[in-house]
């Protein structure tokens, strides 16, 4: 038995002819793929089916691919649509339901058993991601170009179950923890959140003074570590929880961790324990920024206070801030 794994991973391993035939920076790579799949417009996004052989692709409309064939044997679109799709991603629960961003500000829900679209909303600001939660099969995590996140059970389009506010420039990234209890976000602000599900507010933020604007950001397989990519040209390794110690944890400092935490969450109403634990340090100019954009929301706020006080629109009850979200669904 030992002498056919070796053999086996002998096969698998590379040797130093594949690696000279393989890309060495002077050239194009002389290995050729195992299919091509031709389309007609630059594909923007790639998701594969969680059980089949089957993978959706985003450009100006979402195809569906079987990997033994070289054409797509589904095209799904809304007859209206005009739009590039920028993301695709399946649903992890439920695999036939697959789910798209445009830059028309659209959301759109497909079935592929169907072959259509079947719902389609449009937004006030544009998407640049999407991730669907592992643990609560309806429930999608939309990154927005107004600086917010927000989650939508799709059952229910009509408002966001949640909006998450933090970001002081366009939210780039976004990707759900293996545990569908927290997920990270990139943005433009040149900062990485991490932020708890139903907590709209007060995420960890990770930066540093070289990092760049985010463009994505991923949890790994354990949820111990994020990763980013950022405009800089570097790959981070960041920690899920920055106090967390790597490495082996004795019986007796785990019942310390544990002790610290019960402390916190006893005495978390303390207004001066709860100041200290939502305390964030950020860089000058993200606390700038940050200074101005509250400054911004609350002329806003006066300003239609007052225009309700003294014009015919004070008749009405104002918005939620939660249906401003949403301009309208198609279905």
């Amino acid at each position: 038995m030992y002498q056919e794994d070796k053999d086996y991973f002998k096969s698998m391993m590379p040797t130093r002819a594949s690696f000279d035939d393989d890309e060495s920076g002077a050239g194009p790579s002389r290995k050729k793929p195992a299919s091509i799949f031709p389309g007609k417009a630059a594909f923007n996004s790639i998701d594969h089916h969680r059980y089949d052989p089957l993978f959706a692709t985003a450009s100006n409309l979402v195809q569906v691919w079987d990997e033994t064939k070289s054409a797509a044997i589904s095209n799904l679109t809304l007859p209206t649509s005009t739009e590039t799709v920028t993301a695709v991603r399946f649903n992890l629960a439920e695999a036939s339901v697959l789910a798209s961003i445009g830059s028309d500000r659209s959301f759109t829900l497909y079935d592929i058993r169907t072959g259509k679209a079947e719902r389609r909303i449009i937004m006030q600001m544009r998407s640049n991601a999407l991730s669907w939660s592992p643990t609560f099969p309806t429930t999608v995590l939309l990154a927005s170009e107004d600086h917010n996140l927000y989650t939508f059970d799709i059952r229910s389009l009509t408002t966001p179950s949640q909006i998450y506010k933090g970001h002081v420039a366009a939210v780039m990234s976004c990707d759900w923890s293996p545990t569908g209890l927290e997920f990270v976000s990139g943005g433009w602000d040149r900062t990485v959140r991490v932020w708890k599900e139903g907590r709209g507010s007060s995420p960890e933020v990770y930066h540093t003074k070289r990092m760049q604007r985010v463009m994505s950001t991923l949890y790994t397989g354990d949820s111990r570590f994020v990763l980013s990519g950022s405009d800089d040209g570097n790959v981070r390794v960041w920690k899920a929880h920055a106090s967390d110690k790597l490495g082996i944890i004795t019986a007796r400092e785990r019942a310390a961790i544990e002790y610290r935490e019960s402390l916190k969450s006893r005495w978390r109403a303390d207004a001066e324990i709860g100041k200290v634990s939502r305390t964030r340090h950020l860089p000058k100019p993200v606390y700038k920024a940050a200074q101005l954009k509250r400054t911004m929301l609350e002329g806003q706020r006066v300003k239609e206070e007052r225009r309700r006080k003294h014009t015919r629109a004070g008749e009405h009850k104002p918005k939620a801030e939660r249906k401003k979200v949403i301009i309208t669904e198609q279905s």
